[in-house]
């Protein structure tokens, strides 16, 4: 079989040749309202057009359980129309987004457990792919005793007109440790300017490991390419389930963090910070206790943003592309239980609430396109792209 190392010169000649679940409490709550800002929308005779969106939308391809999406080469070059998409029951795509062609990856970790909210989890490619072709996974793995936890890995991308693979796959960081239970694993990406990455480690459920400074659980955590730590054993602590992760164009690293009952929140991430979790919340148990949300007297950082009821969210970026000038630096993220697509107006380390667009769908991850182009990856299988709505 002949096969041909992915470049960025030759993305354009192979694929042309080539033919989740969450856990109920977070996932299942009704969807919020918009935001006071947000203005009203009405659905439209087209499942494409809705009134009042700035934004039309059309299907670009179909998956089962998709999670994450990454367009190839990455940083640093110019992006192609190729895309590659994960799915949570074990799958991995390579999608070209101008035809809706797919072709299978193979060569990925044969002991992803998928259960619960676990599965295979984020896709990104290293800031330097055009030179060494590295794609990053985050699964979930099997430990003794029923237990389980998050993984980081990476292998080289290798195309064929038959199928596409990962080389040489190996695993860089586990969580630790690993626990019962088949929920908040986390397990988002984030490359630093500097070539560096973050990873955010969920609480697991367990709640108070987030304030626990021997455990990643709870954690955002900073490593090298190969996945060695760089300062501090975890960047920040007190988070319950980071699912979105991204750094805008100034470097500031933003996160989307789902909350107990209410509460969900957008928080700049710095250094040493801790976010409250399960100390301090402006959500509540899912039984109706209290939690306190006096973060500051408690000497804990404010969310930037936060969202009563819950909207669930999910993937996000930092917006910089130009078919939308209205949203350049401003994060877009994804809904689940609030089943939109919400904007955050971002002004340096400031940030409101902006629009909130009903989709009508689970929204589980954003990604921005080649052409400044927005896609959406739905939890029932849609892969949606928006483009500027007709005027």
């Amino acid at each position: 079989m002949r096969t041909v190392r992915l470049q960025a010169a030759t993305l354009a000649l192979l694929i042309g040749a080539c033919s989740a679940s969450s856990s109920a409490a977070d996932e299942q709550a009704a969807p919020a309202p918009q935001s006071d800002n947000a203005t009203a929308q009405t659905t439209g005779g087209s499942a494409q057009q809705t009134a009042g969106r700035p934004f039309s939308s059309e299907s670009v391809a179909s998956f089962s359980t998709p999670w994450a999406m990454a367009f190839l080469p990455g940083s640093g070059v110019a992006m192609t129309n190729r895309a590659l998409v994960s799915e949570k029951e074990g799958l991995l795509w390579l999608v070209d987004v101008a035809s809706g062609q797919k072709q299978p990856v193979s060569g990925l970790p044969e002991n992803i457990k998928v259960a619960g909210q676990g599965g295979l989890g984020d896709v990104v490619v290293h800031p330097d792919f055009a030179g060494n072709q590295r794609v990053y996974l985050t699964f979930v793995e099997p430990g003794p005793n029923g237990t389980s936890g998050a993984a980081v890995g990476y292998g080289t991308l290798e195309m064929a007109r038959n199928g596409s693979r990962l080389n040489g796959f190996k695993v860089i960081w586990r969580q630790t440790p690993k626990v019962t239970g088949n929920g908040h694993f986390s397990h988002r990406i984030a490359f630093a300017p500097d070539g560096s990455m973050f990873v955010s480690s969920g609480d697991r459920e367990k709640m108070e490991p987030a304030q626990d400074r021997n455990v990643d659980l709870g954690k955002i955590i900073h490593l090298d390419a190969e996945g060695q730590r760089i300062g501090r054993r975890f960047h920040t602590m007190g988070h319950r389930n980071v699912l979105g992760l991204a750094f805008a164009p100034d470097g500031r690293l933003w996160a989307g963090e789902m909350g107990p009952k209410g509460g969900d929140e957008v928080n700049l991430i710095e250094q040493g910070k801790n976010y409250g979790w399960p100390q301090a919340s402006y959500g509540s148990h899912y039984e109706g206790r209290p939690i306190p949300d006096d973060h500051r007297a408690r000497g804990f950082e404010e969310p930037k943003v936060w969202w009563n009821p819950a909207i669930s969210p999910g993937g996000l970026i930092v917006y910089n592309g130009d078919l939308f000038p209205q949203w350049k630096g401003d994060i877009l993220m994804g809904a689940l239980s609030g089943e939109a697509l919400i904007r955050v107006d971002v002004n340096g380390a400031v940030a409101r609430k902006g629009n909130q667009w009903p989709m009508n769908a689970r929204i589980r991850e954003v990604e921005q396109g080649p052409r400044g182009e927005v896609y959406l990856l739905e939890d029932a299988g849609r892969l949606l792209r928006l483009e500027p709505a007709r005027t």
